[in-house]
């Protein structure tokens, strides 16, 4: 993995930017149109950002279309965007170097939406496969969003917290809040009713980021690796997670957008099972035209067809 600069080394850069002016250009246009100046640590929190905000709102995702959020490492610009931000939704634990810049230069205008709903943690549910909830050293599966109703709960409070850096448009924010809190509610009952009755309901997938969709539909991950996605199962877990995927008679191993396929690659050619795509939504594509909403109703497709749902 590669040596991630810390965000000490980069305020000197920061310092640089703010003699110029640059660093406050974001911040700067966002005024100009009379918008709040928000800065999303990566896509869905960018999506819920936007869609809370609506026309109110000037939203920065720190992370670019078709990178790996979780090895985002931050410009001395992005940092001075941190800096000059109104409001700051970020995820404590999935992203360091956000981390990093919250705790220098964040103060008390970040959010962490892993506050505003219940976490699994190691071993904490009943739906995915023991010891596959968390990581080795003792984290846990960061993908929150892919429960909606988590995501319309984390919608309630970005909505207060825009509310309290623009009183004058507070209505608004609790109004988009509660559209936003209608669709998802409509997502998570075609997930209901779309998964209710299926002849298999186990999800071999290359790394465990799909714990709470797993929670909150009442299926079983098996992953192969933990919630890190780039690193190598070791071949006795290989083994493991092949002999199950054969006694529950899998015939799909999950691979995910922004990661390799090698390691579903190998487990498929192993039991005879084929491979499809099931987005974490962690990030978009370059040039993709969907949204989180479409990419949840293509992952419910993709596993109504793996699992045989009727």
């Amino acid at each position: 993995m590669r040596r991630r600069r810390t965000v000490s080394a980069v305020i000197a850069g920061l310092a640089a930017l703010a003699v110029t002016g640059v660093g406050a250009c974001t911040t700067g246009s966002a005024a100009a149109a009379g918008k709040v100046d928000v800065v999303a640590a990566f896509y869905p929190l960018q999506f819920v950002s936007e869609q809370v905000g609506g026309a109110h709102v000037a939203v920065t995702n720190l992370a670019k279309p078709g990178a790996e959020p979780h090895d985002l490492e931050l410009s001395a610009r992005q940092v001075g965007r941190v800096s000059d931000a109104k409001v700051i939704v970020y995820l404590k634990g999935f992203q360091p170097a956000v981390d990093d810049a919250v705790d220098q230069v964040g103060g008390d205008r970040a959010f962490d939406v892993g506050g505003a709903v219940p976490l699994l943690a190691a071993g904490d549910s009943d739906h995915v496969h023991e010891g596959e909830t968390g990581h080795s050293d003792g984290s846990t599966d960061p993908h929150v969003w892919l429960d909606p109703t988590r995501l319309a709960t984390i919608g309630q409070q970005v909505a207060d917290r825009l509310a309290a850096a623009d009183p004058d448009h507070a209505a608004d924010y609790t109004a988009n809040a509660a559209r936003l809190r209608t669709a998802l509610t409509g997502l998570d009952q075609q997930f209901a009713a779309g998964l209710a009755n299926c002849q298999r309901r186990e999800l071999v997938t290359g790394h465990a980021a799909f714990g709470y969709l797993a929670q909150r539909y009442h299926l079983e991950q098996v992953g192969l690796t933990g919630v890190t996605p780039d690193t190598e199962p070791a071949p006795q877990r290989l083994a493991a997670v092949a002999q199950e995927a054969r006694e529950h008679g899998a015939t799909t191993i999950f691979f995910e957008t922004l990661v390799s396929p090698k390691v579903a690659d190998t487990i498929a050619h192993e039991v005879g099972a084929k491979t499809a795509v099931l987005d974490p939504i962690e990030g978009l594509q370059p040039g993709a035209t969907g949204d989180y909403f479409s990419i949840m109703r293509a992952n419910l497709t993709t596993l109504r067809t793996a699992l045989d749902c009727t």
